[in-house]
């Protein structure tokens, strides 16, 4: 029965896809930002997420991990870290909280544990604050990024570095990625998307640059927002990541 199981663990373990970890890592660089978009409560988006950090770590660099949690909960994974507290106790947003991002943030203070190379920091703003959210995280990020490089992820309309609004309709604030790009931070951006909701069980990476692009680009993410499609995704984005049966 345990091989039974394991057979079946192996066959249902999502395939990533080879050229995804080449482009994302090599824009891992120094002083570098590099932001993978999701949607909220996908399991396959926070493995996914956390198989690029073990790789990237596999290689003796440093890294700082920002995640869409409000910056306030930042003493709190600290003392996690500390072992002074346990990750239940961290306040995450119900809009993003499930099983699987508290296991990969749990997995993650395990690594920083033993590694002081390794820095896990909240970003998020949180009710009250004078600012919207993207502002309020492109201001973290600003704080906390020096020449180890940044990995973060957020909501995939927070990587988006240009959107051409529809004036006639709601002005919408712009993005994390776009702030940073327009302070001249060196920002790269990958959304994940899907072909069909259900279909998560392999990856493939699609340059910016690629016709698909485009498509998935404006028919995902732009036509949700109050924006004209867009006429070049290499001005948005850097690359998707597209999930498949």
């Amino acid at each position: 029965m345990r091989f039974l199981t394991i057979i079946i663990l192996l066959f249902s373990s999502p395939t990533y896809s080879s050229d995804a970890y080449k482009s994302i890592h090599d824009g891992i660089v120094p002083n570098s930002i590099t932001i993978i978009g999701e949607s909220h409560r996908r399991p396959e988006t926070v493995k996914f997420f956390e198989s690029l950090i073990t790789e990237y770590l596999q290689h003796n660099k440093c890294l700082i991990i920002a995640l869409e949690v409000a910056s306030n909960q930042q003493t709190v994974i600290d003392k996690v870290i500390q072992g002074k507290a346990v990750v239940a106790d961290i306040e995450i947003s119900s809009i993003i909280d499930h099983t699987p991002f508290r296991s990969f943030i749990s997995d993650m203070i395990e690594i920083r544990k033993h590694n002081d190379c390794l820095q896990i920091i909240a970003i998020d703003g949180w009710v009250g604050i004078d600012t919207t959210r993207d502002e309020w995280m492109s201001k973290i990020l600003n704080e906390r990024s020096s020449h180890t490089p940044v990995l973060a992820l957020l909501g995939n309309l927070h990587t988006l570095k240009k959107v051409n609004w529809n004036q006639e309709m709601t002005q919408g604030s712009p993005s994390v990625a776009k702030i940073l790009t327009s302070q001249g931070r060196n920002v790269k951006t990958y959304p994940q998307m899907w072909i069909d909701r259900a279909c998560n069980n392999r990856n493939q990476f699609i340059a910016a640059d690629a016709l698909e692009a485009l498509d998935l680009l404006n028919s995902k993410l732009i036509s949700l927002l109050n924006a004209f499609d867009s006429e070049v995704a290499t001005d948005s984005i850097d690359g998707i990541i597209l999930w498949e049966c």
